[in-house]
């Protein structure tokens, strides 16, 4: 077990994640690649190696990921337009966006994470921002929520995802904002988390994507801070690391999904940080790089990226700031004037 950040090991992991096209695992993870190539990236941004991908050859895939029919396949689960004609005439020109690897339908999972790899490179002009903004407002439902693609299914996810790509692509005034407050504040349970859907469970995940989503409305009034705080610090497990709801076992993603919000209240002394650096920094790869979901695991690029994320607004030394509320460069997020307010802990010395 390392006591330290095996970053060079983990640049590597990243740089050959996808060389191997013969390997079944990656014809079984493609509905993943673009998050993946996002992961990835913010990985290497957070340790200082974001040229380590050559980033037009970056940019040249996630353009051949463009779903250039993306809102064509109709479902009674959303917004009809009004009659045949309309969508043969504009319905495939209005709308576009991103699926998840080339030939794949567009999703707005996808379409953020395409969008998060275009605005770190500062290449969000080559896409095209009106099609993909018609396409993520299309997706809004009536009780404010959103689905993720044409086919229906909902969740506080694909809420996140749609505030969060319409304000990095400065149209979150197209927004019906109270609709989607709305829709966030159903969501909120008596312990102060969040769920998938309304009454649903609280989950970490859930609590970030919802936290993060009122942080960029500007209404974390809706937010219980006090509850959700506590109910957030209570995830710690004597092993030092954090789960995502009550009985369940703890794992690296939440290291930043619980203390991503925690940052976003305010909270993130209330949690032993030291614990929780010890955990994550176990669950390295000592000799292929990486970082697993705990100690003794497969590593994967998901918990690389989240556990190197808990790591930054734990503080660790020699790693860039991280944007608690975007998942991105926070020096990049403030550039382009959208920074929230948060509190990350005082980043250490090496």
């Amino acid at each position: 077990m390392s006591d330290t950040l095996l970053t060079d090991l983990h640049v590597r992991y990243i740089q050959n994640l996808g060389k191997n096209k013969d390997d079944l695992t990656y014809h079984m993870t493609a509905h993943l690649r673009m998050n993946a190539v996002y992961w990835g990236l913010t990985a290497l941004c957070i340790m200082k190696h974001k040229d380590a991908l050559d980033a037009e050859e970056t940019i040249e895939y996630v353009m051949s990921c463009w779903d250039d029919e993306a809102g064509a396949h109709e479902s009674p689960l959303l917004p009809q337009p009004p009659s045949p004609a309309h969508k043969a005439t504009t319905q495939l020109q209005e709308k576009g966006a991103f699926g998840a690897h080339p030939g794949h339908d567009a999703h707005i999972l996808s379409t953020l994470s395409a969008i998060q790899v275009l605005a770190t490179h500062e290449a969000l002009s080559r896409m095209n921002v009106p099609r993909a903004v018609d396409f993520i407002l299309g997706l809004q439902q009536p009780s404010g929520v959103f689905a993720g693609d044409a086919f229906g299914e909902t969740d506080t996810r694909f809420i996140y995802c749609a505030v969060s790509a319409l304000s990095l692509l400065s149209a979150l005034d197209r927004l019906d904002r109270a609709r989607t407050v709305s829709y966030l504040a159903s969501c909120r349970n008596f312990d102060g988390g969040f769920g998938r859907v309304a009454g649903s469970e609280s989950h970490a995940a859930q609590v970030w994507v919802c936290t993060a989503a009122l942080a960029i409305l500007d209404r974390l009034d809706v937010v219980d801070v006090p509850t959700l705080g506590w109910w957030l610090a209570e995830r710690q497990l004597p092993s030092g690391g954090l789960n995502g709801r009550p009985e369940k076992l703890e794992d690296v993603c939440y290291s930043y999904w619980v203390l991503s919000s925690m940052a976003i209240l305010n909270k993130l002394t209330w949690i032993d940080s030291s614990a929780l650096t010890r955990f994550i920094l176990s669950a390295q790869d000592p000799e292929g790089g990486g970082i697993a979901d705990r100690p003794g695991d497969m590593v994967d690029v998901f918990h690389t990226v989240f556990g190197v994320a808990g790591l930054s607004l734990l503080g660790y030394p020699g790693l860039d700031d991280l944007d608690p509320v975007y998942c991105m460069p926070a020096s990049l997020i403030e550039r382009m004037g959208l920074k929230r307010s948060w509190k990350a802990l005082p980043r250490r010395e090496a």
